[in-house]
């Protein structure tokens, strides 16, 4: 199976390779350290993504990883940056046991999806085979073939994210139109 994004009845389902971080606290510093957050190019912010962390995951991760982490991820700065970092690295999500608030709001509003699963973090290694499922809400780690519940994201939060974030469901909205 490769990584990237199905449909699945209908339902988005992405599939991808781990990228295990359970440390605790992830900063927007550590996801994308300020020094290089002086541009809104995705992908020259996607070079130094977690460089701090792991300073080959730039040249490890694929279209369609998923990064797995502990509580509070993306605590700290509120800056976008940290949200266009791991999209332009071309990571289809963040797992994690808690989110900052504001990292799950930027992450939101650019369409980037986040997913609180505690269990599916306490049992997935780097390079297991991870399967999200929004329709069934469900965080599958294909390699080891169990399942994990996940906090359920709101109709609201779906429709945001199927839009592409909130402006394009905004233009949607108020006029029908699509920002693509």
């Amino acid at each position: 199976t490769t990584a990237g994004e199905d449909e699945k009845g209908g339902a988005r389902v992405m599939r991808g390779k781990a990228h295990v971080y359970p440390k605790a606290r992830i900063t927007t510093d550590e996801i994308i350290p300020a020094v290089h957050a002086t541009t809104d190019d995705e992908a020259r912010l996607a070079e130094r993504a977690l460089e701090p962390l792991d300073p080959g995951f730039a040249t490890r991760v694929r279209k369609g990883d998923i990064v797995v982490a502990g509580e509070e991820f993306g605590c700290g700065s509120a800056r976008e940056h940290a949200v266009w970092a791991l999209r332009g690295a071309k990571v289809a999500a963040v797992v994690a046991k808690s989110f900052a608030g504001t990292f799950f709001r930027n992450a939101l509003n650019n369409g980037f999806l986040a997913i609180e699963c505690a269990a599916a973090v306490e049992r997935t290694e780097s390079g297991d085979l991870l399967e999200i499922d929004l329709k069934d809400g469900v965080v599958r780690n294909l390699t080891r073939g169990e399942s994990h519940t996940f906090v359920p994201l709101t109709p609201f939060a779906l429709e945001i994210l199927e839009a592409g974030g909130l402006l394009p469901y905004v233009l949607r909205q108020t006029t029908g139109a699509s920002s693509a």
